[in-house]
């Protein structure tokens, strides 16, 4: 949110603020959800997903208390290109799964990896799908059940993009697997609005990529098994308007690859799909 006085930070959890920042667009929603992670007690922050380029934006997260770590989730521009010039600002490193989006002397991101910072844990969780680097974070103390940064892996509104062949159905449903052992966690997206119970949610997901699976089986049906990701996009996608196109395309792809493979029936780590 942004006032005439300048970008506001929001609460999202006991432990967690952020700013959006001014990126809408129809990939972005409302924009990225830049967030500020710190105990109470502490003066030092964590800050998840700089977000763009944008100077107002970035110095509101600078200004927000003394940051002592920036984390991304993945490697996408509207998460990173604000990376470098915010640590400029602060002189915190930044981590990512991905070497290239590491600043300062900031060293990859490890699944498994326990953050100790700004008087919090907070868990890396790799779960890759939307992208081969996706990351979540897991802050196992911030409220009943917990919280986890999910950065586009899950969003509060909508569902995700897989960013094929980057990003794989495969990968993705063993990421929902693993996240819906967190059970009721609040979910905190880059995205959207704020979520309670991480399980729901990701039962809704799994749904929907059921269903979506279905769809195309039905569409190959009817076109002919070697149909092209266009002429399937066509029959499965036909509502979409043109600024999110490409976007079910890359869907369309990643499911075909999925069920080409042989994958339409097995179980993927889950359940199973179909």
């Amino acid at each position: 949110m942004t006032t005439d006085s300048g970008p506001t930070l929001q609460r999202s959890s006991g432990f967690t603020q952020f700013i959006l920042a001014p990126n809408p667009g129809p990939m972005s929603l409302d924009g990225t959800n830049s967030y500020i992670l710190r105990d109470p007690g502490h003066s030092s922050v964590v800050v998840v997903d700089p977000g763009p380029q944008d100077e107002t934006h970035l110095a509101a997260l600078a200004g927000a208390g003394a940051v002592e770590l920036v984390l991304v989730t993945h490697r996408h521009a509207d998460h990173t290109a604000g990376s470098a010039r915010l640590h400029q600002l602060t002189g915190a490193p930044v981590r990512a799964a991905d070497p290239l989006h590491c600043h300062g002397g900031g060293a990859p991101l490890l699944d498994g990896e326990l953050i100790r910072a700004a008087g919090l844990e907070i868990a890396v969780l790799a779960t890759p799908g939307h992208t081969s680097d996706s990351v979540c974070f897991h802050l196992p103390a911030d409220g009943e059940y917990g919280a986890v940064l999910t950065g586009d892996t899950v969003l509060g509104r909508g569902t995700t993009v897989l960013d094929y062949p980057d990003g794989t159905l495969g990968d993705y449903l063993a990421s929902l697997h693993r996240l819906a052992a967190l059970g009721p966690a609040t979910v905190l997206p880059a995205h959207g609005p704020v979520l309670p119970s991480l399980e729901g949610i990701v039962h809704d997901y799994r749904t929907h990529r059921e269903e979506r699976l279905a769809q195309i089986r039905a569409a190959l049906r009817r076109l002919g098994r070697d149909a092209s990701v266009g002429e399937v996009a066509d029959a499965v996608y036909a509502d979409v308007g043109p600024s999110v196109r490409r976007a079910a395309e890359l869907s369309v792809a990643a499911q075909l690859s999925y069920l080409r493979e042989g994958n339409g029936g097995q179980d993927d780590g889950g359940g199973t799909v179909g």
